[in-house]
């Protein structure tokens, strides 16, 4: 009964907004009702693809799905904010392929049959996406269809159900890229160039003119005959909607307060510091020392001159100068002490190759390969024989695990760096006994074990209360209104940042992980100012919604600067251009042509048609222009020309090969809109960032 009574008092307002909503349907126009719903059920989906509707739900679970692919793979559930990213990513695609891409491919004609699919997964031809899977792989790192037929047989066992869905996935897979694979080869043979085009590019890959020009720059001091009219920005806004497209976004003000030590914080860090000191220099256990009384562990590290430098410059100063214990330095609100625990000379890497041996008998075979190996016995034949590791073979020979360094070094092997070299010996690790060769070392150097002591100053109780108080004064006087927030800002003198946020957006400056301001933000109408948004437990945020930005074509008295700026621009050209073809109206002289202009007359002895380094109006006027005639003045990127044509070379350096390789980089660059396209096409709409 008393959880009955939760669910009631939990429940309580969502069951009579749904009664509410019942008894609506009675007098409110059934069709209405659905719309209204739709719009507030669409809020909480996570996308559309070609008219799908993605609910959270659903995307979850594919999340979910992919997950447990990405743990059975790695072979541990641990994942950082990147790797799941990359999960939302994976299970995004699938979805995409699923809704968008095959339909799109079987809609072109595509087809990949139930036996063409069974030979792809098969074990004697497989994909190249299973053939290059480690998990059907043999020990030399081989593809074995073996591997494969055992996997298959044991998928059909598996209880758990893990081994089919990744299986499932595979296939899917599989199938999937069959029809990439396809697609591609379609649209790139859609890509067609006729012979004629060809000879053209040939011919112009192998032309170059000898040229005589002018350039006039168009004016960077504002022209003010130049006008742009009202109707003008109306009528190409009118025609242009497309480019003017926006996303959602909010132009937002907030103002932050930071959770700092204050001076007494400080200051009690310091005299912890000092009390600390003096038993950091005589305590024979030093790890349990630091355990108690710092925030940086001991570590087994050998440091060279300068790698301390990344803990505090001073220290390392101090330290590789000969002091074995250093003063108390201080770095903002950290302070440091060190002590020299160990010195000694060590290489900086090692080449290392290993025998695993595992089991019950696995010392005494050590003990015997070790014998042998101080015979003269070959390593790289012992390890084929006897070792369990048979994946590490660098260098082509088996037992080589290759150079190993303190940042790249298997967990309990780090006596490795002090062994000497050409002399076996065996060491015990979480994966076994192994048998170790030292082969190569480099030149060893000094190098020190030390043992740091560190406190940062936190904030204390009292002093998070503080700015917790600054922040709830400074929220109460905006009274939850935008004006009210301006107010507080004058009156407090609190620094306000602008910005515009979109619901991607997770960093405010250098504070990240702040999308509970963000779902505010969007939660929220323009005029409203927040109570106190929490973030990582010291930043204080209060926000304002100034405009709201809707998805869409932007309205045009937010873009109406941007089209008179393009307008004007259009028309200054014209300008430019009209006024350089009166001045030069009958000239045939370039020199005269410069002299009249107050411009410097260019010269280019053999500029080459195709040449991507040069501005394409001008090539394209070499390229037509009759040769010993003024031709222009032509419209560039930046400024006008005029030009004359003196005289043109033909080569053969530019062959037909040449060309069908240029066409071939279009066609594979051309590809990569083919997603970006379907997806604009099928109104694809990605509001994965309203949840994660």
């Amino acid at each position: 009964m008393a959880v009955l009574e939760k669910i009631r008092v939990k429940f309580g307002l969502v069951i009579s907004i749904v009664i509410a909503l019942a008894l609506l349907s009675f007098i409110i126009d059934p069709t209405t009702l659905e719309s209204a719903l739709n719009a507030m059920s669409k809020k909480y989906d996570v996308g559309s693809i070609a008219g799908k509707r993605i609910s959270y739900n659903d995307f979850q679970e594919n999340v979910d799905k992919f997950t447990r692919i990405n743990e059975f793979v790695q072979g541990s559930s641990a994942q950082n904010e990147e790797g799941q990213k990359q999960i939302r990513d994976a299970a995004w695609q699938d979805m995409l392929d699923r809704y968008m891409f095959l339909k799109n491919a079987k809609a072109a004609g595509i087809t990949v049959g139930q036996d063409e699919l069974l030979s792809l997964v098969s074990a004697e031809t497989p994909s190249p996406l299973i053939a290059s899977n480690p998990l059907f792989m043999d020990e030399s790192g081989v593809y074995s269809p073996d591997r494969l037929k055992e996997f298959v047989d044991y998928v059909a066992t598996d209880e758990t159900g893990t081994m089919r869905d990744y299986w499932d996935y595979l296939q899917n897979t599989v199938y999937t890229q069959q029809f990439y694979q396809k697609y591609g080869a379609l649209f790139n043979a859609s890509n067609y160039g006729n012979a004629l085009q060809l000879a053209s590019e040939v011919a112009d890959g192998n032309t170059s003119v000898n040229i005589d020009y002018v350039f006039q720059y168009y004016p960077l001091v504002p022209d003010s005959t130049v006008n742009v009219s009202a109707e003008e920005i109306r009528a190409y806004y009118n025609a242009h909607k497309d480019f003017f497209m926006q996303n959602a976004s909010r132009e937002i003000e907030y103002v932050v307060f930071e959770v700092v030590p204050s001076a007494d914080d400080v200051n009690r860090t310091s005299e912890e510091m000092d009390a600390a000191y003096k038993e950091f220099s005589t305590t024979d256990n030093m790890r349990a020392f630091l355990l108690k009384n710092s925030d940086s562990q001991l570590s087994e590290y050998w440091y060279k001159s300068g790698d301390l430098a990344t803990v505090n410059s001073d220290i390392d100063s101090y330290i590789f100068s000969g002091e074995d214990l250093t003063p108390i330095v201080k770095s903002g609100n950290t302070f440091y002490a060190a002590k020299t625990m160990d010195t000694r000379n060590i290489p900086d890497s090692v080449y290392v190759k290993h025998i695993l041996l595992q089991g019950t008998n696995a010392d005494h075979v050590a003990d015997s390969l070790l014998t042998v190996l101080r015979k003269g016995g070959n390593f790289s034949n012992l390890a084929s024989q006897y070792s369990a590791d048979q994946s590490s073979a660098a260098d082509g020979e088996f037992g080589n695990i290759g150079w190993m360094t303190q940042t790249y070094m298997i967990p309990g092997m780090e006596s490795v760096l002090e062994a000497k070299v050409g002399v076996p010996f065996s060491l015990k690790t979480a994966y076994g006994t192994h048998v170790v060769l030292v082969s190569e070392a480099t030149r060893p150097i000094l190098k020190k074990q030390v043992a740091v002591l560190e406190k940062t100053a936190l904030a204390s109780k009292e002093t998070y209360n503080n700015y917790y108080s600054q922040a709830s004064t400074f929220a109460s006087l905006t009274n939850g209104s935008y004006e009210g927030y301006q107010k507080a800002v004058d009156s407090t003198k609190v620094y306000s940042h602008a910005l515009t946020v979109t619901e991607a957006t997770s960093n405010y400056g250098a504070i990240d992980q702040a999308k509970a301001v963000t779902r505010w933000v969007f939660d929220n109408k323009p005029g409203k100012a927040s109570s106190i948004i929490t973030v990582n437990n010291n930043y204080f945020f209060i926000a304002a919604v100034k405009k709201v930005n809707k998805e869409g074509v932007a309205p045009l008295e937010d873009v109406v600067s941007l089209i008179q700026n393009n307008l004007y621009t259009k028309k200054l050209q014209d300008k430019t251009l009209a006024d350089v073809k009166a001045r030069i109206a009958g000239m045939s002289d370039m020199s005269v042509i410069a002299d009249t202009l107050g411009l410097t007359l260019e010269h280019n002895d053999a500029l080459s048609l195709s040449s991507n380094t040069v501005d394409p109006a001008l090539l394209g006027a070499a390229s037509v222009a009759p040769d010993g005639a003024v031709y222009g003045p032509v419209k560039g990127s930046m400024g006008v020309y005029v030009l004359k044509v003196n005289s043109r070379e033909k080569g053969s350096f530019y062959t037909e090969e040449d060309a069908k390789s240029t066409e071939m980089q279009r066609s594979q660059y051309s590809a990569q809109f083919i997603l970006p396209v379907m997806s604009q096409y099928d109104d694809v709409k990605d509001n994965r960032e309203r949840f994660y």
